[in-house]
């Protein structure tokens, strides 16, 4: 062998395992491919490659070891018990270790999220794979490695054992967003897979989806979803950004059937401008929706742009954003947004909840420009009060805008908060409700009621602006 090869480091004892009951150890792993995975989980890339690797290991059960290392970009990421919530919602059966400080990303030499790193079945390191977009590449090494192990004699076939400390089972499970209209409320129960459509009391009316994984259209009990987030209600539709699938799908609300209006169904990475049949466009994890005038606005947080479905003429299109993670402001199409996430608007105005940036963003649809009112650039981020860009967020998912209050209510997510920014001063303050809110996702106004998609509380709360007060609303059928 060359004397060049790398014995791949130990992981060290410090890393707080959230779903092991022991430390795993890569020369336990002798005779198997094994790839760690350097992760975060606000990174929208890094969920991109989570699917990747759950193919590889159900293609590999005894042949492979994929071991995530949590390196956190924020500081609510450094807190296992919110590691563990994020293990859960996407559904991850490898073992994953936080690693709060990045030692272990040090001592890899990693340098972005998200990153694996190839280990062959003798324990040497084979090289660095960063970025998404790479199963075929990760595919063909594990097929070569596990090959020459096996014609060496040096294979084994021990799967790693993890130990799952699933949610409290109840209603809700991890709701990402929630949309408020005419007397109605819309609910991504995106942990079950599903859309509920509730009366304001909580109780349900319908549920769209059957709750198991996929894109399938056709009749209530029929149709299903896979983790869909962002709803808007037009007319008597109601559109879900599908975000598992790369779709958009549309409830007919009179009807009950469910249709994919755009869409493959596949992740696309470099899709075109302008698609005259919007089931050919490959779309990229789309999380919010917002509705004007027969346009559907997109966030699309997977490309890091805004899209437009103009439902007349039934054509999508990029709308804002050059595709490259940044904050830049300016005319639309070289501006730079940062995972999109959540979407509002209000007098000629379109809201964007920058999450990566920590950021709002606001485009003037007259104008065609995007200005940053909160946020600084993709590394700045706190808990702040103040006016504009005195104002300090982290990692925000969700806004909805309130023109009777000029105000635009903000789900500051990774701070645990809700804040409301006055749109004529642009100062930011934060809400007090009297309830406990973990990671919110999604926020919807209507009237005086505020609606909130309190996510990693599996519950639905329901904000008095009139007279004060709020309450768990009891989700039952």
């Amino acid at each position: 062998m060359s004397e060049s090869r790398i014995r791949a480091p130990e992981l060290p004892d410090a890393l707080e395992w959230v779903n092991c009951d022991a430390p795993v150890r890569i020369a336990d792993q002798r005779g198997k491919v094994v790839l760690l995975d350097f992760w975060t989980y606000c990174c929208i890339n890094c969920l991109h490659v989570l699917a990747d690797l759950r193919y590889l290991e159900q293609k590999y059960p005894d042949g492979l070891t994929v071991i995530g290392l949590h390196s956190p970009k924020f500081p609510n990421e450094k807190v296992a018990a919110n590691v563990l919530k994020a293990v859960n919602r996407s559904h991850i059966r490898h073992p994953i270790a936080n690693d709060p400080t990045c030692m272990v990303w040090r001592q890899y030499g990693v340098r972005a999220w998200p990153t694996v790193i190839f280990i062959d079945p003798e324990g040497y390191v084979v090289g660095a794979l960063p970025g998404e977009g790479r199963r075929r590449q990760i595919d063909r090494l594990i097929q070569e490695h596990l090959q020459a192990a096996e014609e060496r004699g040096l294979r084994r076939h021990e799967p790693v054992a993890v130990c799952p400390r699933p949610e409290p089972r109840g209603p809700l499970s991890f709701p990402g967003k929630v949309h408020a209209a005419g007397g109605r409320v819309y609910v991504s129960d995106s942990g079950h897979n599903r859309v509920l459509e509730l009366r304001t009391d909580g109780s349900m009316v319908r549920a769209f989806g059957s709750g198991s994984l996929g894109l399938v259209d056709g009749r209530l009990e029929e149709s299903s979803f896979n983790d869909p987030q962002g709803l808007v209600r037009a007319d008597e539709y109601l559109f879900v950004a599908d975000t598992g699938n790369h779709a958009i799908r549309r409830v007919d609300l009179l009807r009950g059937g469910v249709q994919t209006v755009a869409g493959t169904g596949g992740q696309g990475r470099y899709a075109g401008d302008r698609f005259t049949d919007p089931l050919k466009a490959a779309l990229n994890s789309p999380w919010d929706l917002i509705y004007d005038n027969g346009v559907l606005y997109i966030a699309m947080a997977g490309q890091h742009q805004i899209w437009r479905m103009n439902l007349r003429r039934n054509v999508i299109e990029v709308f804002a954003g050059s595709g490259r993670e940044d904050l830049v402001d300016g005319p639309l199409r070289p501006a730079a947004l940062a995972q999109p996430s959540g979407l509002a608007l209000a007098g000629g105005c379109l809201y964007v909840a920058d999450s990566e940036s920590s950021a709002i963003r606001v485009i003037e649809l007259g104008r065609e420009r995007i200005e940053t009112i909160v946020g600084i650039g993709l590394f700045e981020f706190g808990d702040a009060d103040g006016t504009g860009l005195e104002a300090k967020l982290q990692h925000p998912l969700g806004v909805a805008a309130d023109a009777a209050r000029g105000t635009l209510w903000i789900a500051d997510t990774f701070n645990h908060k809700l804040k409301r920014m006055d749109l004529s001063t642009r100062e930011v303050c934060g809400l007090d409700v009297g309830e406990r809110v973990i990671e919110p996702g999604g926020i919807s106004v209507e009237d005086d009621a505020l609606w909130v998609a309190n996510t990693n509380a599996h519950n639905l709360l329901r904000v008095d602006l009139a007279h004060g007060g709020t309450r768990v609303v009891e989700v039952a059928p």
